[in-house]
């Protein structure tokens, strides 16, 4: 064999390999592998590990030991762009994603609905400790990251810009997967970071991040995420949407029922779905106790048309897709009255 041959060889491999790291790793393989090796028949929901995507896995959890079977099965993703890609490519029937992607979705003709929500409040901007920036103002030719241009991150930076007579073009903004952020902080590779929890709460917790502002100062009942399910999953399988609607419902009032509830989803949820140490979501979820909340989470047109006005301003949206175009409020109106789950978690 040439040595040229061998180069070219080896060259190939290693893409190979790197492909399917990326595949395994990124894009949610290994869990899809894992699902359909356990003989999984369960439809399968994306998520990645923050708290606005909390109550997926704790619905998940709450089944597994309560006796139920539990009408999903949650995949954990790394990033939203590889949620993005599972969701539009047909891979997953339904996925918590961010509120503005799900919009800019439907506009670009991606059959989905958004159909709950999932938190509210519980992000921050966070900066490095020892820096001088002190005020949003001095966020002016700062490198700032975010977890994608479509997400309610960006969204509240363009505010409290806006409200200090700065544009988003005064800052540079990146994209960056939320579990970078906390090293890029540390390194000092950015200026500031802001995401969903508990990436925020451990640059506070390890010592190096300090708040610039929490959302809830700038954007009252701020919404990060939300449960997106594609059209043919609402027209082919209502009950296993209302199912899965359901099950959300339920496990965000258990969160909110109880700190005990709080803290035995940190510890579990943490270490069985998340793969993050738990002291990171016990602090996020207990300090405050409002940091972050799980309940009131059903559609309201005006918690959206909120979000619309702004994309459009930011130049995400064009104004030709409104809230009958991309929610569907049947699902979410029937868990009015909805009871938390009748369980006390393990000792």
């Amino acid at each position: 064999m040439s040595k040229r041959l061998k180069i070219v060889l080896c060259v190939l491999c290693t893409y190979a390999c790197v492909a399917s790291a990326h595949a395994w790793l990124n894009l949610g393989l290994a869990q899809y592998v894992a699902g359909a090796g356990r003989g999984a028949a369960a439809p399968q929901v994306g998520f990645l590990p923050v708290t606005c995507h909390l109550t997926c896995p704790v619905a998940h959890w709450v089944k597994q030991n309560t006796g139920g079977a539990g009408s999903f099965e949650p995949v954990r993703f790394s990033g939203f762009p590889e949620i993005k890609e599972a969701l539009v490519a047909g891979h997953l029937p339904a996925t918590f994603m961010l509120a503005p992607m799900a919009m800019a979705l439907r506009q670009q003709g991606v059959p989905v609905k958004i159909v709950y929500l999932g938190h509210r409040d519980g992000t921050a901007m966070m900066v490095h400790k020892d820096s001088a920036i002190r005020r949003i103002e001095d966020l002016k030719s700062k490198t700032v990251a975010v977890p994608n241009r479509f997400s309610n991150q960006y969204l509240i930076l363009f505010k409290a810009l806006k409200e200090r007579g700065l544009s988003v073009k005064d800052v540079n903004v990146i994209e960056m997967p939320p579990p970078d952020m906390p090293a890029a902080l540390y390194s000092r590779a950015v200026d500031a970071v802001t995401s969903g929890e508990p990436f925020m709460a451990r640059t506070e917790m390890e010592g190096y991040g300090r708040a610039l502002y929490q959302a809830k100062d700038i954007w009252p009942n701020f919404i990060s995420c939300v449960l997106v399910v594609r059209e043919d999953a609402i027209g082919e399988k209502p009950e296993w949407v209302q199912s899965l609607v359901d099950g959300i419902a339920r496990s965000g009032k258990w969160l909110e029922s109880d700190m005990g509830h709080r803290m035995k989803a940190a510890e579990n949820i943490s270490t069985k779905y998340y793969n993050q140490a738990p002291d990171y979501l016990r602090y996020v979820l207990s300090k405050p106790p409002d940091r972050v909340t799980y309940a009131n989470l059903r559609l309201a047109r005006q918690d959206f048309e909120q979000i619309e006005g702004l994309a459009r301003e930011a130049g995400l949206l064009d104004g030709s897709v409104g809230f009958a175009d991309y929610a569907d409020t049947s699902f979410s109106d029937k868990t009015e009255g909805a009871e938390p789950y009748e369980w006390e978690g393990p000792r």
